[in-house]
């Protein structure tokens, strides 16, 4: 972070020639365990990552505000008052999302502004740059008026500037994980209440990501497939269980065990899955309270399974990653990350043999699909901070 800082204060320095007067960082994150729960009210284990955005701005003394991405170097200018959304500079959307809404819920007068935006999460890697954009740029915006924001009002602004900024229809998983991020730690999150926590991990351990960079077509109606059969599901159990069912996180799995006869196939596949893995994340931080990685490891590869069987959200290159992690010494568990159909691996690793396990998947990957990736190792991290 100390090098993204540093490089940042610099860009700004040649792009303005003004050191910025406010600067923020925001990390990106990993899903450790919890797959398509959030949505279901229940519960996640994820983590803020060592990398992410870095955000300094200065008063632009106009009513022009002038935004630059460094990564990129382009820059955008837009009235203060009405930075609006645009389909040209489309990195833009997003701070520019923010700021509006932070307008809306807080009312300050529009200042204008020079702002300087840089990275080094890998783009397309699946660490979710764009929500530790959504917070560090809220972060130095809210500094910048002298306001000091909730979290949680923090990372539904960065949300809802996904949605109508950016058309992206993410739920509040990635920014609560930039927030709340702890060193060496993961964050539990309750999606119903909206409660979190931090677990820590035992020493001597990491999480390595290997992205596969493939995304299977149809992978928004697939998606929107799973959640109406969990929302059928969830129905099914309320009429029968009562009204204490209001979605599946109230279901067990020994309910849904009573009432497999009861149950479309397809349905109860589907509902499987994410009953299955709000017990593992529970089951997962008391092991981690207990500092048993191997046992949290072996729900990663249980969850993965599930992935397969009941949730059919898996596909032959994640597939072939996670296989190569359970034959690779060194390797605790490993399973898919984020929705699926494509995208990221992360696999809980025993740090000292990182450049081994990384090497391993690597060779495996390349052999199945003729195609090079290079895994990364991803230390759980402080998050997201004015600095």
């Amino acid at each position: 972070m100390d090098a993204l800082i540093l490089k940042l204060r610099r860009r700004h320095r040649g792009h303005f020639g003004l050191e910025p007067a406010v600067v923020s960082y925001a990390p990106g994150r990993v899903e450790i365990l919890g797959n398509h729960t959030d949505y279901n009210e229940g519960f996640v284990l994820s983590a803020a990552i060592d990398a992410g955005i870095a955000f300094g701005l200065n008063p632009s003394g106009t009513p022009e505000s002038t935004l630059f991405a460094s990564d990129f170097d382009e820059s955008v200018r837009f009235p203060a008052g009405h930075p609006g959304r645009t389909d040209k500079e489309r990195w833009s959307n997003y701070a520019r999302g923010v700021y509006s809404l932070m307008r809306v819920k807080y009312g300050f007068e529009p200042q204008g502004f020079l702002a300087t935006q840089l990275g080094d999460i890998p783009i397309g890697s699946g660490l979710s740059s764009s929500a530790a954009l959504d917070i560090a740029s809220g972060l130095a915006f809210a500094a910048f008026h002298g306001l000091a924001p909730d979290k949680i009002d923090l990372a539904r602004i960065g949300q809802k500037a996904e949605h109508e900024y950016a058309g992206v229809n993410c739920g509040l998983l990635d920014q609560i994980s930039s927030l709340f991020g702890q060193a060496h730690g993961l964050v539990f999150t309750d999606f119903r209440t909206l409660q979190v926590k931090s677990v820590l991990l035992p020493p001597g351990y990491a999480f390595l990501v290997a992205n596969t960079a493939v995304k299977h077509a149809l992978v928004d109606s697939e998606y929107n497939e799973r959640r109406r059969r969990c929302e059928e599901a969830a129905a099914y159990f309320a009429r029968v269980l009562g009204p204490r069912v209001k979605t599946l996180r109230d279901v067990s799995w020994d309910d849904l065990e009573r009432h497999r006869g009861s149950l479309d196939p397809a349905v109860w596949n589907r509902a499987a899955h994410p009953i299955g893995e709000d017990e593992r994340v529970l089951k997962g931080v008391d092991l981690l309270h207990m500092g048993d990685a191997a046992g949290f490891g072996r729900l990663m590869f249980e969850s993965h399974r599930s992935s397969q069987i009941y949730f059919q959200n898996s596909c032959p290159e994640l597939d072939t990653l996670v296989e190569a992690a359970h034959a690779t010494p060194g390797v605790l568990g490993a399973r898919l990350s984020g929705g699926g159909f494509g995208g990221s691996i992360v696999a809980l690793i025993e740090e000292a043999r990182a450049e081994s396990v990384a090497r391993a998947l690597a060779a495996a990957y390349e052999k199945a699909h003729g195609h090079v990736i290079e895994p990364r190792v991803v230390v759980p991290s402080a998050g997201a901070r004015l600095i």
